[in-house]
């Protein structure tokens, strides 16, 4: 450990030693507690709502966490990714301040899944790097996390994991008492500025909840020497440094203030409820609305598009996306008595949602007024320029379990049908058009045999996807090709100058190919737990799962200009199988806890985007697309082996509790060629101290990021960083009935620069730097 991280563990443990010394001095003052850092203590054994054996004791084994809602709540507001990144076995991959993706031992992307209230997400996220995912995290009851091959019992395809966002939009049980949040919250990092509101009541017999949030976050604060000059980075680093010379020289001006351009973003989000209960089960409906506008931190121009007048540089212009999503939700139960079927649980969501991205002059960058005009395809006025690129996703969903529950099993049968249809139309589109058919039977089932907890699952998906690829081809100036003709065109590509291109020898026009797959992928897991005592639990997990390829797999095919990539999908990869065990030992007593999870997880026909080197790159003689770097879609069978550890014990001062704990993970992903799989988050050790007294509790975390030298031949090595946060909050009481919650806290207070190794654009996008922030809230 060098020198630098062992003053930050002395800063670490004097400020432990100064809280804990002014708490035994004199009353507590509010201070904040922040989500990322909330110990493992705190966690409480709640019902896995996903599930679909709704099993309580799985939220206390090392493959799963539940976050509830009262420690979110006393939380910096932050993305779903940064909210997580404490926990051991989970990370963040990001891409500025708006876009926060949880990856889970080393996975992330579609093969880590995120539900709300136990149904898939649906938005565009998975079409780039650069697009934020659709969660509202306010008001939440609780967020479950499980990792692993236990994921197989709540959604299908979830080779790393699944990530649960539950609110209680729609009350399942009824509401006695009615509740008013009314709360303000502000960060030093990013002049953030958060306003909240929600109910939740009963108005004659219905119970109905409402919200409201709208954050605002201007372009964070970056530490002292956390920009990285494209000539001051090694060779072979092509991946991060690509832009050209351009982007080079406007760096040193973009970030001439401390601060990272166009990392601002703004959301508002709200949210309706209503429901009736009964001894029958519960029926309701519900709505919501997000809305986002956020800047995109890192994009490039091809070589061979010229730029718009008065546009010559990269840095004279904004790029943006502004996102709009309405979800409706109708969901139910019904209870049906002592016979064979004992209840059954159903849900149908509708699911609209647009991201609009496209260039802004810099004059008019600040101003948010007006996004609905933005969204128009206009290609002059208003400070824009050029036609937007507009990412569409329109989903329906629909589901039912069925509860064939006895005397000796707990069972259930899962049914789900999906529709979805994901479109990319506009100046930079580098995707057709593809419609997705799912269709899932479940059966999952518990039981107790001879002191032994055994749950076992198995599904069978059945996917239909269509799509098409649409490539340049070069023809003979003096040849008619009647099939390109017709093809020549496509609006979903806005590639219709590529038909006046000629040379000499010929001219290139556009040819479409199509393709319609079905798939039949089959998974199944088994479960085995055994309580020795009432301290020590062990947990075994074996399962094998299927995943059909993502829509950017098979159909990529264009410049991917947030990443500085020529992008290229293949339709005829094959379907991932991922074969998992995992064994988990957890002891909790009233002195000491801890946890040990060790897991091996061996997937065939891994997919990833594999980057061309610098030399291949330089060796291209005819097309070397647009200057960007050429990453094709590969598959290889992959390994995937690591670890997590913690260790604590628990003390009494001072009238509170306090917890000191060590915890570290590691994972290490290999190819069946011995070469590294690419962005693999390091290895990371996390220290803790938490106390908590009566309403006031406080925690302090340190973790230690390793840096990241296991890496691809086309990726570049990561330093390692250390991450030292602070939070505290209390609760008071103003009268009968009226509390008020105060919460203080820090993030980064030693100032350090941190790139996430996972992330595409890791040197131009570090995270942000020393912040502050006080957030407080009145429930009534």
């Amino acid at each position: 450990m060098d020198i630098k991280n062992r003053e930050a563990i002395a800063s670490s443990a004097l400020l432990v030693a100064c809280f804990l010394a002014l708490m035994m001095n004199i009353s507590p003052r509010a201070f904040a507690a922040d989500p990322d850092t909330v110990s493992d203590e705190e966690i409480s054994e709640t019902i896995v709502t996903a599930s679909f054996l709704e099993k309580s004791d799985v939220s206390t084994s090392g493959s799963a966490y539940v976050l509830s809602g009262d420690d979110i709540a006393k939380g910096a507001t932050s993305g779903l990714g940064g909210l997580l990144d404490g926990y051991l076995g989970l990370s963040v991959t990001d891409f500025g301040g708006a876009v926060s993706m949880p990856t889970i031992r080393g996975l992330t992307g579609d093969r880590v899944k995120v539900l709300n209230n136990g149904i898939r997400t649906r938005d565009v996220s998975g079409l780039g790097a650069d697009h934020s995912m659709d969660v509202d995290l306010f008001g939440v009851s609780q967020i479950e996390v499980v990792k692993g091959p236990a994921s197989l019992l709540y959604t299908n395809g979830a080779i790393g994991g699944i990530v649960n966002v539950v609110d209680a939009t729609i009350a399942s049980t009824e509401v006695t008492e009615s509740e008013t949040v009314v709360g303000l919250e502000t960060q030093t990092v990013n002049d953030g500025r958060v306003k909240f509101f929600s109910h939740q009541g009963n108005i004659g017999g219905f119970n109905v909840s409402a919200s409201y949030q709208d954050a605002e976050f201007d372009n964070f604060d970056l530490p002292d020497g956390a920009i990285i000059h494209l000539d001051d980075m090694h060779d072979g680093d092509e991946d991060e440094a690509h832009g050209g010379e351009d982007h080079d020289e406007e760096s040193g001006d973009e970030h001439a203030e401390g601060f990272l351009k166009n990392s601002d973003f703004t959301k508002e989000t709200s949210r309706f409820g209503i429901s009736k209960t009964g001894d029958w089960g519960h029926f309701g409906a519900s709505y919501s609305s997000r809305k986002g506008l956020y800047g995109v931190p890192f994009h490039v121009e091809e070589d061979d598009h010229e730029a718009p007048e008065g546009h010559d540089e990269h840095g004279d212009e904004r790029i943006y996306a502004a996102t709009q999503s309405d979800i409706t939700n109708l969901e139910g139960s019904l209870n049906l008595g002592g016979g064979l079927l004992k209840s059954v649980d159903y849900h149908v969501r509708n699911t609209d949602y647009v991201l609009s991205e496209r260039h802004a002059e810099e004059e008019d960058s600040d101003d948010h007024e007006g996004e609905e005009d933005k969204d128009h395809d206009e290609h002059e006025g208003h400070g824009t320029h050029g036609a937007p690129t507009v990412f569409t996703n329109e989903a329906q969903e629909y589901g039912a379990v069925f509860d064939l529950s006895n005397d000796l099993f707990s069972q259930k049968i899962a049914l789900e049908l999906t529709t979805e249809d994901t479109a990319i139309a506009g100046s930079e589109a580098f995707m057709n058009p593809v419609s997705t058919d799912e269709f899932t039977l479940g059966y999952y089932v518990s039981r107790e045999i001879a002191g032994f907890t055994v749950d076992f699952g198995i599904r069978n998906d059945w996917i239909e996807r269509s799509g098409s690829v649409s490539k340049e081809e070069e023809h003979d100036d003096h040849e008619e090709d009647d099939q390109g003709e017709e093809d020549h065109g496509d609006e979903d590509h806005g590639d219709e100058d590529h038909d006046d291109d000629h040379s000499d020898e010929g001219h290139a026009e556009m040819a479409t190919s199509y393709y319609n797959s079905e798939e039949t992928v089959t998974s199944y897991g088994l479960q085995i737990a055994r309580s020795f005592s009432d301290e020590l639990t062990a947990t075994l997990n074996f399962s094998s799962v299927e995943k059909a390829p993502a829509p950017t797999d098979l159909f990529m095919y264009g410049a991917h200009l947030a990443t500085g990539r020529f992008e290229v999908g293949n339709p005829n990869l094959q379907t991932e199988k991922a074969q998992s065990v995992e064994l988990s030992f957890d002891y909790s007593s009233d002195t000491f806890f801890g946890t040990l999870t060790v897991y091996s997880n061996d997937i065939d026909n891994y997919i990833y985007l594999r980057d061309e080197t610098e030399d291949e790159h330089e060796a291209e003689e005819h097309d070397d697309h647009g200057g960007l770097i050429l990453a094709n879609y590969l598959q290889q069978d992959a390994e995937f082996v690591g670890y997590e550890f913690e260790i604590g014990r628990m003390f009494q001062v001072a009238g509170g509790d306090l917890s000191l704990s060590y915890g570290m993970d590691s994972v290490s992903a290999d190819f069946s060629d011995s070469t590294s799989v690419p962005r693999i988050n390091p290895d990371r050790s996390i220290y803790e101290a938490a106390f908590a007294r009566g309403s006031f509790d406080m925690s302090i975390i340190f973790k230690d990021v390793k840096s990241q030298s296991d890496i691809a031949s086309y990726e570049s090595a990561t330093e390692g960083y250390a991450m030292l946060n602070v939070r505290a909050s209390n609760r008071f009481n103003i009268a009968d009935g009226v509390e008020l919650n105060v919460s203080l806290f820090g993030k980064n207070l030693l100032d350090e620069v941190a790139r996430n190794h996972s992330s595409f654009v890791k040197n131009e996008v570090p995270l942000p730097g020393r912040s502050y922030g006080l957030k407080f809230y009145a429930t009534f």
